[in-house]
């Protein structure tokens, strides 16, 4: 009957395990876009329509936070100003000359497709997501009653050369007399001396921030006969659908919404219900404007000297935007003057957002933990920088852990090795005294006085190792170094689950190992509910992120081995003073 019932709980176990491994397969994977023509294709075989130039949503020059009535606007068709460099592929809307696409070469959508680059900015095809800027004010041609300017450029695709570090695009406007040029400024991404592979690993300084940032400036050359005055704003536009960069089944809990900065607190988050509720206006010098989404991060950051109206409201067609309107630029008749902005749109490499604008950097949003988080981070990326893989690193980072909290276990496997020592004293106890409770606390007490055992020291290596593992789960969860960052064999991305489970299941065997080395509780109840532990925590885990059960599986092997050791040791001691 026995080994009937085990061949029945064991075919249950890998039908279970099968059911779940093609619930992954049908379930787990980030779904690819409806149109996977982006602007990967330097040059469209068939020409892309630019948007129509409402200005509705354009801010009013004090910024305000109320909006323009919408007008009657001319439709315009025309192709769309195609950019690509070694780190960008971009599309920008001659009318308004917003970024109205914006893919990313580097970072692939899903790991098995790395021909689909992960798209960040999009004017419809999956969500409406554009970065928009100009000029608004008195004289601004992005506030005009006829809508927005329609800018010219000499070429429709620009490309960054081989050698070339730098690309400008130059869009071109004139109206009354005053002639307008709205300057795109484009660095090269890449060390040209990573190789390909250093490339394609990310490794550390391999891919720069300087490639996802933008530079924006706008040159105003007043040829007319009185004085020009305008102010430029920036702001970036969204609708409420999720986050496209969630890369587990199960969705993440990091935080999809905008952010800014402000003198009193460097990071502020601004959600998609707080706009709902009321809109944000605020007077900040310097500073930025973003919206944060899992790994990456768009951001619009003024000259730090300028006093800027920072607004957040919904447009319209209920769209979320964030942005400021800058100071108010005079330029006298006869006369030229500029105004600039740098949009940064990528990926978040917390040094290269910290070296952009101070407090851009907590846009990598550890959580509360952020004060153990980074630290973590920092200790991770230079192991990786020696070793060159990161599930090793997590591994070299488990050593070093465990090694900082080694006195600690130490003293807590010796209090559950005298537990197990006593057990058989603890049974006499409790079939002496039956079911008199009181009794038996009493005796056990006594008993643990005088053997100096800490009932509760086995629970302070799990008490004091849950800030770190919470910690550590962020910094794997957010930190983008990590997305798609191979370990070996069928581990090929440590920021997700493990695909077939296996990491999960070792993590239970390991834990059930553990448990064996561990005093029986005196409690049936308290027995019964720690023997179904590592199967819980197997379950618990199957969801995790690689890197994070690859700690943990780490964790529980030296931590058996500390633990026998101890174990052995203090059994030793006690036969011989038996003896």
């Amino acid at each position: 009957m026995d080994i009937k019932r085990s061949i029945l709980i064991v075919a249950l176990a890998v039908v279970s395990y099968m059911m779940v491994l093609q619930w992954n397969q049908d379930y787990g994977q980030a779904a690819l876009p409806n149109q996977t023509a982006s602007t990967s294709k330097p040059a469209p075989s068939l020409p892309e329509t630019a948007s129509v130039g409402s200005n509705d949503d354009v801010p009013t020059a004090n910024a305000g936070g109320t909006e323009p009535s919408p007008v009657e606007t001319v439709a315009v068709s025309d192709e769309l100003i195609q950019v690509k460099t070694d780190v960008l592929d971009l599309a920008i809307d001659p009318r308004g000359g917003d970024v109205v696409r914006l893919s990313l070469p580097h970072y692939p959508r899903r790991q098995d497709r790395p021909d689909v680059p992960f798209q960040l900015f999009d004017n419809g095809n999956e969500h409406l997501y554009l970065a928009q800027s100009g000029l608004t004010g008195a004289n601004g041609p992005d506030a005009r009653a006829n809508g927005r300017p329609l800018y010219s450029s000499e070429q429709r695709v620009y490309q960054l050369a081989d050698g070339q570090d730098q690309l400008v695009v130059d869009l071109k406007f004139s109206e009354a007399g005053v002639n307008y040029t709205k300057r795109f400024t484009f660095n090269r991404g890449l060390d040209t001396s990573c190789s390909a592979k250093e490339v394609e690993q990310k490794k550390t300084g391999c891919i720069t921030g300087n490639g996802y940032q933008i530079g924006v400036t706008y040159l105003i050359d007043n040829q007319s006969a009185n004085a020009w005055t305008g102010n430029l704003f920036a702001q970036l536009k969204r609708d409420n659908s999720g986050d496209p960069s969630s890369s587990t089944a199960t969705g993440t809990a990091t935080y999809l919404g905008a952010a800014l900065w402000t003198p009193e607190k460097p990071y502020t988050k601004v959600s998609m219900k707080d706009i709902d509720k009321q809109s944000l206006k605020e007077t900040v010098q310097g500073g930025w404007v973003a919206w944060l989404q899992h790994y990456f991060v768009t951001a619009w950051v003024p000259a730090k000297d300028d006093t800027n109206v920072v607004q957040t409201r919904k447009d319209s067609q209920g769209n979320y935007i964030i942005g400021y309107t800058g100071p108010a630029l005079n330029v006298p008749a006869g006369a030229e003057g500029q105004t600039s902005t740098t949009l940064y749109a990528g990926p978040k490499i917390q040094k290269d957002l910290a070296a952009l604008s101070p407090g851009l950097d907590k846009t990598v949003d550890y959580g509360i933990l952020w004060f153990l988080a980074e630290p973590i981070f920092w200790l991770l990326e230079h192991i990786h920088n020696l070793l060159g893989n990161w599930g090793f690193s997590i591994i070299v980072l488990t050593l070093i852990i465990k090694l900082a909290f080694f006195p600690l276990s130490a003293a807590s496997y010796r209090s559950m090795a005298r537990m197990r020592a006593v057990s058989p004293r603890l049974q006499a106890l409790k079939e002496q005294f039956g079911d008199d409770r009181q009794k038996m606390s009493q005796a056990m007490m006594e008993l643990y006085k005088k053997e100096k055992i800490n009932p509760l020291g086995g629970c302070l290596p799990i008490l004091v190792q849950m800030p770190v593992f919470l910690a550590l789960y962020w910094t794997l969860l957010e930190s983008v170094e990590m997305r798609q960052a191979p370990w070996i064999l069928w581990i090929t991305d440590l920021s997700i689950k493990d695909p077939y489970f296996i990491l999960p299941i070792i993590m239970g065997a390991t834990m059930f190992i553990q448990q064996q080395l561990n005093p029986t509780p005196p409690d049936p109840m308290q027995a019964r509910v720690m023997k179904m532990m590592p199967i819980i925590f197997t379950f618990f885990f199957l969801w995790f992120p690689a890197g994070l059960v690859l700690y943990w599986v780490v964790n529980n092997v030296l931590s058996i081995a500390q633990q026998w050791y101890i174990t052995r040791k203090i059994e030793a001691q006690t036969k011989a003073s038996a003896a």
